[in-house]
């Protein structure tokens, strides 16, 4: 898994892992708002002990990985899951890329840790109220689409009002939300006031193109071997869409089928959420099409709950997969002869 990181092809980085760079040098001036400050202030610790950034954002992603299996592992929390999913090729594009997604899953993963004590009632009252808000708050300080974690926590609580723990997700998703509205007075138009006028435009894309690019994006993000299809197209893109599509067909049928505890409908649940509201929010604001990276927050809870069932059905038959998705980035990684 190490090579794996090494080895990416040509250092995993894009012109957002330039900017921040760019963010993690010039701080304590605030030169943009267009991310959080959480990613680009755990940059700034590597030039203080001798490395630069990019070394440090590569550092960030193994050691998240290292902390999400050792965080399972100690709280024997979905370790056999993320063990299988630490090697699906998406997942260690991921913790290998440049981009703050790698920083944010081991705190989606103690997130989702969180939720599963305050649903099983092992974290109860205002002690549940403030671990899952300063969480959330946690989150949205790396990514801003946490806002759609917070929604998801709210709407959580509102469907499951019966229970005893409904007021827990109900008022730890809005505390999250009366942050993001400090955070949007108190930061960002203190630093950009015209960061909403520029990002926010009514009908940027069409909804046919978004509802392709959706099929596109979800039948990679749910591909285990292949999760970036073909720029160029091609009949090699009908095998890695028809995998996905089969994938997530399969994976309807498992939740169906298996009865599902209340805290895996709530991963699940939360996933929906989180990836609904991505595609929403490209009606009227400037992001990427929705690809693996983007939807990782997300569809981890999802990865989790399918490999359980898989798990009890074929047990370590389940490795097999990783396997052959590890054989597959190792291939891509030949292929690309990447050199830092």
């Amino acid at each position: 898994i190490i090579l794996r990181f090494l080895l990416n092809e040509k250092g995993r980085v894009n012109p957002d892992s330039i900017r921040y760079f760019r963010t993690s040098d010039a701080f304590p001036v605030i030169d943009n708002t267009v991310t959080p400050l959480g990613y680009p202030l755990s940059l700034k610790l590597f030039p203080i002990l001798g490395l630069d950034e990019f070394w440090g954002s590569k550092i960030i992603g193994i050691l998240s990985y290292f902390f999400m299996v050792y965080f399972a592992k100690k709280k024997n929390f979905y370790f056999k899951e993320i063990i299988l999913i630490g090697g699906l090729f998406s997942f260690l594009s991921i913790f290998s890329y440049t981009m703050s997604e790698a920083l944010i899953l081991p705190v989606v993963f103690v997130f989702l840790y969180l939720a599963q004590k305050i649903i099983k009632e092992e974290i109860t009252g205002s002690k549940a109220i403030l671990y899952l808000s300063l969480i959330l708050i946690a989150l949205y300080n790396i990514r801003y689409p946490a806002l759609f974690l917070m929604f998801g926590t709210g709407l959580f609580g509102v469907l499951k009002f019966r229970k005893s723990y409904s007021k827990i997700f109900i008022f730890s998703g809005l505390i999250g939300f009366f942050f993001v509205v400090a955070y949007k007075f108190l930061f960002i138009d203190y630093f950009n006031e015209n960061y909403v006028a520029t990002f926010l435009e009514i009908g940027l894309h069409t909804t046919s193109q978004l509802l392709i690019e959706l099929f596109q994006g979800l039948t990679t993000v749910f591909n285990p071997f292949i999760h970036i299809a073909n720029p160029s197209g091609g009949i090699i893109n009908v095998g890695i869409y028809g995998i996905g599509f089969l994938n997530i067909l399969l994976m309807i049928f498992l939740f169906i089928k298996n009865k599902l505890s209340e805290t895996e409908f709530f991963f699940i649940f939360l996933g929906i959420i989180g990836i609904v509201c991505s595609y929403f929010i490209q009606y009227f604001y400037s992001v990427n099409p929705i690809d693996y990276r983007l939807m990782a927050p997300f569809s981890l809870g999802i990865w989790m709950v399918y490999f359980k069932k898989l798990y009890q059905i074929f047990g370590k038959l389940t490795y097999g997969i990783t396997v052959l998705s590890l054989m597959t980035g190792f291939v891509f990684t030949w292929l690309s002869r990447g050199n830092y």
